[in-house]
């Protein structure tokens, strides 16, 4: 297994279509800022897709956050308003809140993608 930080590996946030692993080092050094905030595990449910892999699973076809520098964190309740406060605090500037349906199917999606191509900030339920 290849650690990119303390808590995260380079297979554990790889494209579960295609193995690849193109999101940015400085990301993934974000998101264990975040994780060292809240001073619990964080359990990934999807990190990069290629642009094939998230044409589809996701409405944002093939250029969306997650072919770029994306995370989506499974987590509920008291848990995730501790996510999503630690990922203000880091700069993560793309905030999806999706706390509805069966506790396994919770997630708290960040991503930094730059304001040139998605307006950012912003913070938005599914």
């Amino acid at each position: 297994m290849t650690q990119l930080t303390v808590n995260f590996s380079r297979e554990e946030l790889a494209c579960k279509h295609c193995g690849k692993m193109e999101i940015p080092l400085a990301s993934v050094q974000r998101l264990q800022r975040v994780r060292d905030r809240v001073g619990h595990f964080l359990k990934v449910s999807s990190g990069y897709r290629c642009p094939a892999h998230n044409n589809a699973v996701s409405k944002t076809g093939t250029d969306g956050p997650h072919t770029r520098a994306a995370f989506d964190v499974q987590v509920y309740g008291k848990e995730a308003y501790g996510v999503v406060a630690a990922a203000i605090a880091e700069g993560f500037t793309g905030i999806g809140v999706s706390q509805t349906g069966p506790i396994e199917k919770r997630f708290i999606h960040l991503d930094d993608i730059d304001a040139e191509s998605i307006p950012r900030p912003w913070v938005w339920s599914y």
